[in-house]
């Protein structure tokens, strides 16, 4: 077991490693993603390979800026609390390490075989790697272990939105060759001359929008992974968020409807341990309800914001909201005392769940730059191999426009999905509704990756993890 202790240089150097790690992870989600939007651009010679990437890089990073946190979130509660926040300030190491390490070699080993890989089933496949290996170390069973209602929500969006591709992009195809009539969307393009007039603009006009969602939704993952990296750099400043960390102490009345709660209705796992932190919240209103009276006594920890302190709230704010949404979609606690969990729930989530502007920015500058390189391989296979002939205009508008919709309506509503996934099975469904067909072997090669990222990805993780936590 290789140990991590606060404050030692093993550790800087560590969390230092995994700053970077998630850094290049997000290039390399550019330049794998990039090829989704760009692909039909590029084979419909609507803009040249480099022009197409700058716009596809410019809107990745408006995309990123723009976007909001609820996707960063409900990737980074797929881990235990004890995991994401270690309430005795040991650095996150191991987790960091198992993710990222994870997550990137995998991304890269099916860049290199050209397939259209999805990185967020990498990401995905790793958090819950990483949940089971934290269950092992600590002996707990893996239904107690992982939070099995949040995984399965975020496999749900998954799993559905491809699916909505595929047969949306099929729709939409069928529906603009009933109303469009011009030939031109309809025929590949001829030599190197670009489509004519609205027709290319059509085109890059979704291709635009395929890179905005993409930013949106994708750069949301990167920028809670960048948070788990830079709370462990610098918990002084980040543990909590700056702008809320006034919500806590919280009320005595709050904190006894917490602890009300979880005790009559959180019966999954994370009981106990979210008992614990909601008593420890409690007693902290109760000394903050008399230093009220008594300021002169004020002195203790939470007054003087001591750092062992404020990872230790952090971790208990984790427990809590843990708990919280095990009662919120329980199926044994009555409508009203759901709706307080939630309520609750979203009272102190932003104490917690945050990110400062410059780690959007930093997102936003890996993502950007990352899709202005190494897009060919995925490219030549989005536009060449998934269907019998080649990609035409209406097929690329088809699947972009309908994967445009799903990316960013998924992105501002917390799911996260998959834009390598969404646009390949859009291009295949835009196949299907024009006769054309797909090419089984390459279809086929695409599915086995789809299949294979989690359960690899998940055994990679966990493993890892146990290795350097065990």
């Amino acid at each position: 077991m290789l140990h991590f202790t606060p404050d030692s240089p093993a550790s800087l150097i560590a969390l230092l490693l995994c700053g970077l790690l998630v850094c290049v992870f997000e290039f390399v989600n550019g330049f794998h993603d990039t090829a989704n939007a760009v692909a039909t651009v590029i084979y419909t010679r609507s803009l040249r390979a480099g022009t197409a990437v700058v716009l596809s890089g410019a809107m990745n990073f408006l995309g990123v800026l723009m976007g909001g946190l609820s996707v960063a979130y409900a990737m980074v509660e797929l881990l235990p609390p004890d995991v994401l926040s270690p309430p005795d300030g040991t650095p996150a190491v191991p987790m960091l390490l198992s993710l990222f390490g994870t997550a990137l070699v995998w991304n890269v080993l099916t860049w290199r075989a050209g397939i259209p890989n999805s990185s967020s089933h990498c990401v995905i496949g790793a958090i819950v790697g990483v949940a089971i290996g934290d269950a092992l170390v600590h002996a707990r069973s893996l239904r107690d272990g992982v939070d099995w209602h949040q995984v399965t929500k975020v496999l749900e969006a998954l799993a559905v939105s491809p699916l909505l591709g595929l047969v949306g992009a099929a729709l939409f195809y069928l529906a603009l060759r009933a109303v469009v009539k011009d030939p031109a969307l309809y025929q590949p393009p001829k030599g190197h001359e670009p489509p004519r007039g609205w027709v290319r603009w059509l085109l890059v006009a979704t291709c635009s929008g395929v890179s905005f969602s993409h930013g949106n939704n994708d750069g949301q993952k990167s920028i809670g992974l960048i948070m788990l990296a830079v709370v462990g750099l610098m918990p002084a400043l980040y543990a909590l968020n700056p702008q809320e960390a006034h919500r806590l102490p919280l009320s005595v009345s709050q904190a006894t409807q917490i602890e009300n709660l979880l005790n009559q209705y959180d019966h999954n796992g994370l009981r106990a341990d979210a008992l614990a932190a909601a008593a420890r919240l409690k007693a902290d209103s109760e000394a903050a309800q008399v230093r009220e009276k008594k300021p002169a006594e004020a002195g203790d920890a939470a007054t003087q914001g001591a750092l062992r302190y404020r990872v230790t709230q952090r971790a208990d704010v984790f427990e809590v909201l843990a708990g919280l949404n095990q009662v919120e979609h329980g199926a044994t606690a009555p409508r009203a005392e759901r709706a307080q969990a939630k309520a609750l729930r979203q009272t102190i989530q932003p104490v917690v769940e945050f990110a400062p502007w410059w780690v959007r920015l930093l997102s936003a500058l890996c993502l950007s730059l990352g899709t202005m390189i190494g897009y060919k391989r995925i490219v030549r296979t989005l536009g060449e191999k998934i269907g019998r002939t080649h990609l035409t205009p209406a097929q690329g508008a088809s699947a972009e426009l309908v994967g445009a919709g799903l990316i960013l309506t998924a992105g501002y509503t917390g799911l996260p999905v998959s834009t390598t996934h969404i646009i390949t099975a859009g291009i295949a469904g835009s196949m299907i509704g024009a006769g054309s067909g797909v090419q089984g072997g390459m279809v086929g090669r695409i599915a086995l990756a789809w299949f294979a990222t989690l359960p690899v990805t998940i055994l990679m993780a966990a493993g890892l993890f146990y290795l350097l936590s065990a």
